[in-house]
């Protein structure tokens, strides 16, 4: 008794110490830290305590203030970086070894002549073939500081023995932008996936590369762009829009009104624009297409976008972990907040997507009612646009569910479809390069016309997916058919080129980018939907 009499006696004593500053609240809090802490029945770790402290905290804000501790920090940070250190090629692990699928084109791999369809047998003379290692496992291995050597073995089809390779890591690009081509000769396509730290520059260098080649009118693809950083969604932005306008303001209880303007003549100010997007569409997505359609400079075709407005300050703490704090709301131009309501908590929150396909928003657009409290007017053609959570199109296109069955989503989701190109593509690439020979002309839109996925592919992806648990289904397969094949042919072709001869295949199954197609074809009809011919 007397030793927990003690222990109090230490408690106010040691807190008071450090809490005459704070308010009675906080205190509150340090006391009840302590008491655990120092009187608990089982041993406790004090980092864990906190931890959890904080979590609980922040969990009753709002559901994109987080906690992130300080192992994870680097790994949120590094996407939207840019780049990061390593040896520079994309792989998978496929039947417990490393399969390169592609070199980081100018990479420390490439350098030393390590090639597409190599397997990595090594690292550094530890296997890390047939041990059934996680992806994470095999990336920590494999990077490493810029300028520390990695020794790797590699299995390559046709030579008898391994090869061994010296590899100095460096820098590795990360790139925002997956793809950049000429859809017509006057309409190009740019796909930002995010808003890193590189944005700006990978979107200029397409620009001019579809400016040069005649482009007057431009699709931007931000379906399923999550967001990123701010900054390079205002750049982006101020592309579009001339000088000395409001792309964005920012308002808390905590923070005075912060307004963006557009600041510098942008390199594509008058040809027709077209943004997609979804309800992938999030956070920075939402406030370039909200500003550019407020100021009536893009016609936004797809669904409504996610709704995340929330406006997050880094807080890093001692340990160098981090506080990532909601301290304001994002507003477009016309006053419209983006954030959707989360007062029902956080659960029902990350339900919300559920919920808009449960009762029919992303298949009817009439299911979808605004009050007319979140009405507004557009600033120059005077359009009705809705606030109240993300942003909604000029033209709803529906999500198409007939083609997407539950035996193709299995086919997907359990990596068979890409296990099995893999496959395909180690057998028959020397086979598809001789045919299609990267480096001849028009070698992509010869493969866009003459590759064909036949009966016979497809059937032994059906047997594949019948040896790893996912059971034939005829009727399902027969609905999916079509989209299996394009999928299959999109996935070969990123696999020889990149990720835009991939987007050029994939997106004629992209109802919204064809809608985009249509309405970019015909001069009249744009202008009309814009709003400047009635």
């Amino acid at each position: 008794m007397n030793k927990i009499i003690s222990l109090f006696v230490a408690l106010f004593v040691c807190v008071n110490v450090y809490s005459q500053w704070a308010s009675p609240q906080i205190q509150k809090l340090m006391y009840a830290t302590y008491a655990i802490d120092h009187l608990y029945v089982d041993t406790v770790k004090e980092s864990t305590l906190v931890d959890n402290a904080i979590v609980g905290m922040l969990e009753n804000l709002d559901p994109h203030s987080v906690y992130i501790p300080v192992d994870e920090v680097k790994k949120m940070n590094e996407p939207l970086e840019g780049s990061f250190d390593g040896i520079g090629v994309q792989f998978q692990m496929m039947e417990d070894t490393l399969l390169v699928i592609q070199t980081i084109s100018g990479g420390p791999s490439e350098r030393v002549g390590i090639m597409a369809g190599d397997r990595i047998i090594s690292v550094n003379d530890s296997s890390i073939a047939g041990v059934k290692m996680q992806n994470t496992d095999v990336m920590k291995r494999l990077r490493g500081p810029k300028g520390t050597v990695v020794n790797v073995k590699i299995l390559r089809r046709g030579v008898k023995n391994l090869i061994d390779f010296r590899i100095v890591r460096d820098k590795i690009p990360i790139y925002s932008l997956d793809a950049s081509y000429m859809v017509t000769p006057e309409i190009g396509y740019i796909k930002v996936n995010r808003f890193s730290a590189t944005t700006s520059e990978e979107y200029q260098t397409a620009f001019k590369k579809l400016k040069t080649a005649g482009m007057k009118s431009l699709i931007l693809d931000l379906q399923g762009n999550g967001g990123g950083y701010l900054t390079a969604a205002i750049d982006l932005a101020d592309e579009f829009i001339d000088k000395d306008k409001l792309l964005l303001y920012t308002e808390g209880a905590a923070q005075p009104r912060q307004t963006l303007m557009s600041s510098k003549t942008g390199g594509f100010e008058e040809g027709n624009l077209v943004v997609l997007v979804d309800e992938g569409s999030a956070s920075a997505s939402e406030i370039v297409s909200g500003a550019l359609q407020d100021w009536d400079r893009a016609l936004l075709i797809g669904r409504r976008t996610f709704g995340k407005g929330l406006v997050q300050k880094p807080v890093t703490l001692p340990d160098e972990s981090q506080i990532r704090l909601t301290i304001a709301r994002y507003y477009t131009p016309t006053g419209r907040c983006i954030q959707r309501p989360y007062n029902g908590g956080i659960k029902q929150y990350n339900r919300d997507i559920i919920e808009r396909y449960n009762h029919g928003e992303l298949m009817h657009e009439d299911s979808i009612v605004f009050p007319d409290s979140l009405k507004y007017k557009t600033l120059m053609m005077r359009r009705t646009v809705y606030g109240g959570g993300g942003i909604m199109p000029d033209i709803f296109v529906p999500l198409d569910t007939t083609k997407y069955t539950e035996y193709h989503r299995n086919l997907v989701a359990k990596g068979i479809v890409n296990k099995f190109v893999l496959n395909y593509i180690e057998k028959n690439r020397t086979q598809i390069m001789k045919e299609y020979p990267k480096k001849s002309d028009n070698s992509f839109g010869k493969f866009q016309t003459g590759f064909v996925i036949g009966d016979n592919v497809l059937a032994e992806l059906i047997e594949a997916g019948n040896n790893d648990s996912v059971k034939y289904n005829d009727e399902e397969f027969k609905k999916s058919k079509d989209v299996i094949k394009l999928q299959l042919k999109a996935l070969v072709a990123r696999d020889i080129w990149d990720m835009s001869e991939y987007y050029q295949i994939m997106n004629a199954d992209n109802e919204s980018y064809m809608k985009a197609v249509e309405v970019l074809k015909d001069d009249k009809k744009f202008q009309k939907s814009i709003g400047r011919n009635k």
